[in-house]
């Protein structure tokens, strides 16, 4: 299959920690940008939500979690965690 350039215009830090990430996985960001693109034909679309709130609290799947937990806690089935800082890791 015949192969074909494309530049793109990224930010020097994004592209640093870009590099970073897919080396830990084990690829190169050619690697990665065709893994993406792969999926964007097989989805027809961005393969993961794009929207302007980006707020996690408010994402569907944690509003869920947190009425699981809200219903669990009213059924005295609430279990004690206590919480912790990853510093970003």
């Amino acid at each position: 299959m015949a192969q074909t350039n494309i530049n793109i215009l990224m930010d020097e830090e994004l592209k640093k920690n870009f590099d970073e990430i897919c080396t830990e996985l084990g690829l190169n960001m050619t690697t990665a940008f065709n893994v993406f693109a792969r999926a964007v034909v097989r989805k027809h679309g961005i393969p993961f939500e794009v929207a302007l709130n980006d707020d996690y609290f408010y994402s569907e799947s944690n509003k869920a979690r947190l009425r699981k937990s809200i219903t669990s806690l009213k059924g005295c089935k609430g279990i004690n965690q206590e919480l912790t800082e990853n510093n970003g890791k």
